[in-house]
Formats: structure tokens, sequence, C-alpha cells
């Protein structure tokens, strides 16, 4: 087949609708400056119009009132050109991205990753691949967003290496990342958050019932291995047959490793493995140096560290084995080359700068007009008066919320909206709270991969051009939005089986009262 007429089958149907409308938008900073002009004005809109929302809540405990903000007043004015540094300086996932990745970047630039990659792709079989990038982006979400910038990027190099298309690498750690970031086979950080924010919303309702971290455990793990394996066949059947043959100027050398890097290799493990027992042993040894007092459990906690702590621990992890692998192999010599594979990584991030610039400015207009709010307010109110019980009810509220992730992309914030009005209200019909967190997380991780306004998206554009020039929002949408479907879907049905059999959700959480 021809490469033309190849282009043109990967270019029909609806995908290829979606990605030829989505690739002739203009470049991706451009958009970003259009729809936040886009909010400015409608934020002014909304507020001449009087727009306003009140809902419970439930740390304040007291009804809230929230009204649209104008950006065109006086103080709206003011806020974007005063705010415009914090803005960007503020953007939660530019720091994350830029210190992971001078770690990654020694790596990559002493070649430790590729040589890694083959040694690895050696001895896994090619029908695991994607399952085991899915898997990985999956239970990365322990360590909250760190798999964004570990994962997603290795997964385009494993595949690569492999002779595969990387961007299909690249969407399959996109998907266990991000549309399976609420399953994991143990409870982590983000289950302690959900569940404090509903044990305080129940409580402020004057209701007497308090869940624990565990409360949707069983049904995390069942969802791990259900999306690790249907993100494995969307990646094997569906998205890698639509990319088609690997084009672009991505080259992974393909020659058997020399014994200088196999020495090279043994090296970094050695200092890899020496860093995992120091780490360990700060953590969780006698005297951990990073436990912390916990004052809402009364015990000593990593919650602390899992935060910016763990990213510096990151780039160690990282950094310390290139550095082993580089003076090895002869990369590195003198301090400067050091140096030089943090820059070479630093060059490649400069499009991703610029677009979290502009991208964070976006976001926080959101914030700001608080648009979002009222959009989740209304259709929460929407989704109570149609008078739907049991699991219609539980489905429709899992649509509903996908579609407000799209708006909002931060899983806390929309859940301490959300939770004060739907963790009651079903608890008195008879639906346990555990089972409305259930649903919530399941609409809050599928949607995430297709909406511009997540934190990460413009990260993961940048990524996908260094693999494809000619990609833009189109094509990583188009390739997102079967990913994002499908686990929606699956993940209702197995919730809804989950339902009919009356299984536990976690250790004594049932699913109906």
């Amino acid at each position: 087949m021809s490469r033309q007429k190849e282009s043109q089958d990967q270019n029909t149907g609806m995908l290829g609708w979606i990605e030829k409308i989505g690739n002739k938008l203009p470049h991706p900073v451009v958009l970003f400056i259009i729809l936040a002009i886009l909010v400015i004005i409608v934020s002014h809109i909304m507020a001449l119009l009087g727009v306003e929302v009140t809902y419970f809540d439930a740390t304040e405990g007291m009804d809230v009132s929230v009204h649209a903000v104008s950006l065109i007043n006086r103080e709206g004015i003011n806020y974007i050109f005063n705010s415009a540094v914090g803005n960007f300086t503020g953007f939660a996932p530019l720091g994350t991205v830029l210190v992971a990745m001078l770690g990654v970047g020694v790596a990559e630039w002493t070649g430790l990753i590729a040589a890694s990659m083959k040694k690895l792709l050696a001895n896994v079989p090619t029908f695991l691949l994607s399952a085991a990038v899915v898997f990985a982006g999956i239970m990365s979400n322990i360590a909250s967003d760190v798999g964004y910038v570990v994962i997603v990027p290795l997964g385009a190099m494993i595949f690569a290496a492999a002779g595969r298309h990387p961007i299909a690498g690249l969407a399959a750690g996109f998907a266990g990342v991000s549309a399976g970031f609420s399953a994991n086979l143990f409870p982590g950080p983000l289950d302690a958050m959900m569940v404090g924010i509903a044990n305080e919303t129940l409580g402020s309702s004057g209701i007497d019932y308090q869940m624990s971290v565990t409360a949707n455990w069983y049904f995390l793990i069942a969802s791990t291995f259900l999306l690790t394996i249907v993100g494995a066949i969307i990646t094997d059947r569906l998205v890698e047959p639509r990319l088609g043959e690997y084009h672009g100027s991505y080259r992974p050398n393909k020659e058997e490793l020399t014994e200088r890097e196999l020495t090279g290799l043994r090296n970094a493990l050695i200092v890899f493995l020496i860093y995992i027992v120091i780490m360990a042993f700060t953590m969780f040894g006698p005297n951990a140096l990073f436990q912390s007092f916990d004052e809402s459990t009364g015990a000593m906690s990593l919650d602390y560290f899992l935060g910016d702590g763990l990213l510096f621990a990151l780039f160690l992890l990282f950094s310390l084995p290139g550095l082993a692998y580089g003076v090895t192999v002869g990369k590195i010599k003198t301090s400067s080359d050091f140096v030089e594979g943090m820059t070479e990584s630093m060059r490649t991030m400069g499009g991703y700068i610029v677009l979290t610039f502009f991208a964070s400015q976006l976001i926080n207009y959101f914030n700001y007009s608080n648009m979002g709010m009222i959009m989740a307010k209304n259709g929460a109110d929407f989704l109570k008066s149609i008078q739907l019980t049991g699991l219609p009810l539980l489905i429709a509220f899992i649509l509903l919320t996908a579609i407000i992730n799209l708006f909002i992309g931060s899983a806390s914030a929309k859940w301490t909206l959300l939770s004060p009005i739907f963790s009651p209200m079903f608890y008195e019909i008879g639906i346990a709270p555990e089972a409305t967190l259930v649903a919530y997380r399941i609409a809050d991780s599928a949607t995430n991969i297709i909406s511009p306004l997540m934190s990460y998206f413009a990260m993961i554009l940048v990524f996908m051009k260094k693999y494809d020039r000619n990609s833009g929002i189109g094509t990583l949408i188009s390739i997102m939005i079967v990913y994002s479907g499908i686990f929606l879907v699956s993940w209702i049905l197995l919730f809804s089986l989950w339902f009919m059999l009356g299984l536990p959700l976690g250790p004594g959480a049932q699913i109906l009262l």
C-alpha cells in the first residue's frame, strides 16, 4: 500500500474527521489565546446577566453563593495584568515537568534509557508490551502526577525501540496515567483526599457516617486489570493500525549493545539499587527521615514528602544512574558533559514552556470567572430534577460528571462542589457514600485525556510533536477519544455488574445502605 493511500485510509470516518478538523485549528498557542479571549467575553456577559448559584460548602459548614465574575471590569483587567506571571510560575505542572525532565534528560542524553529499552525488550513478549505500558501508567498514580512526565514519554520510547509506532506507545501511557487515574492496586493519597472531603460533607449534613481510605479498594483493583486489558486491546487493535507505519524522523539505535554499554547498564543498576535502598530506609526505616506527623490521623505519614519531595527524588532516580552509565561509556568525561545532558533536555522543552504560559492564563481565567463552578452546579440541579433512582441515577451522575470534567480538571475542586450535593442526596435514597464516590471517580478519570483544559494536555502535545511534527490537537484528541469512550463504557459496565451482584466496593463497604 502506498503511503498516500495509507494516509487516506487513516483519515476516513469520524476519527479522521475529528483529526482533520482539529488539525486545521490554529497553533495550540493561538488557540489558547482565542479561548482565553472567549472566556473573557463570556464572563462579562454572564456577570451582566447576574448569573449566580448557591451550594453547600462542607469545609465552611454553610451555603456559599458563587456569581459570575467579569474579566472586563476594573478588577478583572487588573487581574489579567497582575496575575499573568503568577499564573505561569504557579502552574502546578510546570515545575513538575521541568524538574523531572532534568533527570530524565541526563538518562536519555547519555544513552541509558535507549540501552535499558533494548535490554528490557529482549525479555518482554511483544504481545504484553501495550499492557505493560498501560499498567505502568495506572500504577504510577500512587505517586500523583509523576506518571505524566515519566510513563508517557517512556511509553513512546519503548514502542519506538520495539519497532512500533511511538505515538501509539505515548497514547497507551497517557491513557493509563490519566484516563485510569482512579484505578490502582493500592490505596493512595487521592483516596485519602476524596474520602476526607466526603466524610466532611456527610458530617456537615448531619449524617453520622464515616468512610475509610479503603472504601473503594476492591473495585479499584478490578478496575486496574480491566483498564489494562481494555487499554492494550485499544492500542493494538484500534490506535496503532489507524496510525499506520511510522514515517517520522525519530529512529532508535537498533545496534546490539556493546560490552562497554552492558558494563554501563550494570553500573547504572548498582547505583539505582543503592539509591532505592537508601530512599526506602529514609522513607520506611526506624525514625524515617521523610515521614512527618499527620495531625488529621495522629500518626506519622509520607503525605508531605509525596508532594514536591518526591519530584526531587525522581530527579535523582534518573540522573544518578544516568551519570554512572555516562561515565562508564565515556559520554560524560567532565562536569560540563553532565550539565550538557540537562541543558539538552531543557532545549526540547522550550515549546512546552511557551504553551504553558498561555494555557495557564486560560485555566486561571476560567477559574477566576467561576464559569466552571456555575456549569457544574447547574448540571447537578438538572440531575436532581430528572428524578431517577438506583443504578440509572448513578450512571446519569457518571455521565454528567464526565462532561463537567472537560471544564474543571481538578479532582478535588469538582468533588468539593459535587459531594455536598450528591453524597447526602444519594444517602437519603439508600445509596452508600462509597458508591457515590466510585461513580464520581470513574467519570473524573475517563475524560481527562480529551480536555485541552487538563493541566498536562499541552505537555503531551509537545511530547507527540517530537515524533511527528505535523501532528496537532486534532491528532491527539482523535486518538485519545477512543480510549476515553471505551474506558468510560467499560467502567460503567463493570460498575453496573458490581451493583447488580451487590459486591462490596471495599472492606466493609457496600453499594446500598
